[in-house]
């Protein structure tokens, strides 16, 4: 019979799984996981494994595989059942999702976070356009309640009062909102061309110019100079990460507002691997993040259209 030395064991190979699902996925979040302390990475580790994978389903190797759509759907809805049980039983067989789970359970989450999750991530199989209302939706759960649970793991054994938590979970929200955001204008003749969907509400992408750029990126410096004011507020073992990540999202935004609208389709904006590093750098060492993308550029009108136009779950 197996005892606890068993489960402890199959406990790290999965947090060693999901581990080497950010390695291998992602640069960006993997060069900021280093920088949190280790009672916390592998919660975010694990966290981002099971979006990584929900995301493969959708869009990635299922199709690659030539699985037909409506085996998709049920696929991502096998997942979702498999993770609500795992979080109430503490045991999957799939160690992603067993490393989920235990991530969840530790952190005090559960169906509140992850079914809008798992439904922003069913409306990519039917949804191609989307309305203010969708939008909104579908920005709060495939990315504002991931950052929802990185910060419940974040402030796990740290507590902080009501207002303060009220602050952090805006910031949160904030901050996955300008990384999808963010995501989304830089791939928009991708998602187009390739997927079929545009995600942004009244963006034509075949006439996509310089006022629709820049009204996108207005929203998005909004987000990120809201999030980036809670960055102090966190434990000391996530701020530089968030800080990190912040800044790499900022210098992306810069890049993308540089570059001339039309180009945007044609190209897919990164930053240099250099950049990276020096941005790392300075979160290391503590200094604050960029916070927004040449905000000094917008003009009082943009300002204007972008508060007045803001959709918020």
């Amino acid at each position: 019979m197996a005892d606890s030395t068993d489960l402890a064991l199959y406990d790290r190979v999965a947090q060693e799984t999901a581990a080497l699902v950010i390695r291998r996925y992602s640069t960006s979040f993997g060069l900021a996981s280093r920088l949190l302390g280790a009672d916390v990475r592998h919660h975010v580790e694990n966290i981002y494994a099971l979006v990584r994978i929900a995301d493969e389903i959708v869009d990635g190797v299922a199709a690659g595989a030539n699985v037909r759509s409506d085996e998709i759907a049920a696929l991502l809805d096998a997942l979702e059942r498999e993770t609500d049980d795992a979080i109430r039983r503490g045991y999957s067989t799939n160690l992603v999702v067993h490393a989920f789970a235990a991530t969840a359970r530790a952190s005090g989450f559960g169906t509140e976070l992850t079914a809008p999750f798992f439904a922003s991530m069913r409306m990519d199989l039917s949804a191609t356009l989307h309305t203010p209302q969708s939008f909104r939706d579908y920005v709060y759960g495939s990315a504002e309640v991931v950052g929802l649970m990185c910060l419940r793991a974040f402030l796990r054994g740290a507590p902080v009062d009501a207002a303060t938590d009220a602050r952090l979970v805006d910031g949160a929200r904030r901050l996955g909102a300008a990384f999808q955001k963010v995501n989304f204008l830089r791939d928009l003749a991708a998602d187009y061309r390739t997927l079929g969907r545009s995600y942004f509400p009244d963006v034509d992408v075949t006439t996509f110019g310089e006022a629709d750029k820049h009204r996108l990126l207005d929203d998005i410096d909004d987000d990120l100079r809201a999030s980036a004011a809670v960055i102090p507020l966190l434990p000391p073992s996530s701020r530089r990460a968030v800080a990190l990540a912040q800044g790499l999202f900022a210098e992306l935004a810069a890049r993308l507002r540089g570059t001339p609208a039309r180009s945007l389709l044609d190209e897919r904006v990164r930053v240099p691997n250099p950049v990276k590093l020096r941005i790392a750098a300075a979160a290391a060492a503590g200094r604050p993040p960029r916070s927004s993308s040449l905000s000094e550029r917008r003009s009082p009108a943009s300002v204007r259209s972008v508060r007045a136009g803001r959709h918020s779950p």
